[in-house]
C-alpha cells in the first residue's frame, strides 16, 4: 500500500496510523498527527480503492451503504500490511493508534471490529457502523474516541450512539465526543481527540 512511515523523536510513544477521508491521500492527515503527539512514528496509508478516481480504503455500493466482501477483503489487507510495516520498519506491532477520517475511520473501526489485536487505541472522526453482521471480538478496555457531529447529513448522529454501544458492549471504554459542523473535521474535535489522547 502507498504510504509514508516517519520514525518519531520517542520511539516509546505509539506509532499513528493515518487513514484519510475519501478521495484524500497519505499526505492528509499529517498535519492533524503532529498536533496530536508531534513526537510519535507516524504511518499514514493511502486507501487502495478508486472510486472515480479518488482513492478509498473499500468499495461502497451507493452512498453510506458498503461493499461488505470488499471491506473484509481490504480490513484483512490494512491489518497485514501493518504486520508487514511493523517488521520493515522495526515499530512495536501491539503499539499502534489508529487516526481515521470518514471513510478512514470506517476501516479504523472495522479492523476494531474484526481483530482483537489491531489496535492499542483509536480516534475515529465521524464514522459509521462497518457491520451490523458480525460478533465482535473482546476489547477488553480498547481506548476509543468517536468525534461525531450532531447534524453530519454522511453519518447521521444514531450511527455514532449505535457504534459507540457496539464497542462498548465488546468491552472497549469509549468517549463520544459532539460537534455541530456536519461532516467537517473541525480544530475543536481534534482538540479533544488531543486531551483524550494523552491520557490513554
Amino acid at each position: 500500500m502507498k504510504h509514508i512511515f516517519k520514525a518519531g523523536k520517542d520511539l516509546e510513544k505509539p506509532v499513528l496510523l493515518l487513514l484519510h477521508g475519501t478521495g484524500g491521500t497519505e499526505n492528509d492527515l499529517l498535519p492533524l498527527a503532529a498536533h496530536i503527539d508531534p513526537e510519535a512514528s507516524i504511518l499514514s496509508v493511502r486507501g487502495n480503492v478508486s472510486e472515480n478516481g479518488m482513492p478509498r480504503f473499500f468499495k461502497r455500493l451507493s452512498e453510506g451503504v458498503f461493499d461488505m466482501e470488499d471491506l473484509k477483503l481490504r480490513t484483512e489487507e490494512l491489518y497485514q500490511f501493518i504486520v508487514d510495516s511493523a517488521e520493515q520498519y522495526g515499530f512495536d506491532r501491539s503499539n499502534v493508534v489508529a487516526v481515521g477520517y470518514s471513510n478512514g475511520a470506517n476501516i479504523a473501526a472495522n479492523l476494531l471490529f474484526t481483530y482483537d489485536d489491531a489496535l492499542k487505541a483509536a480516534i475515529l472522526h465521524h464514522p459509521m457502523v462497518p457491520n451490523r453482521e458480525t460478533e465482535l471480538p473482546a476489547l477488553d478496555g480498547t481506548p476509543v474516541f468517536i468525534a461525531a457531529g450532531t447534524n453530519d447529513p454522511i453519518c447521521p448522529a444514531q450511527e455514532s450512539k449505535d457504534l459507540e454501544k457496539l464497542l462498548a458492549d465488546a468491552g472497549a471504554r469509549v468517549e463520544l465526543h459532539w460537534e455541530n459542523q456536519g461532516h467537517q473535521l473541525t480544530m475543536p474535535e481534534v482538540e479533544a481527540a488531543k486531551v483524550w489522547y494523552s491520557k490513554i
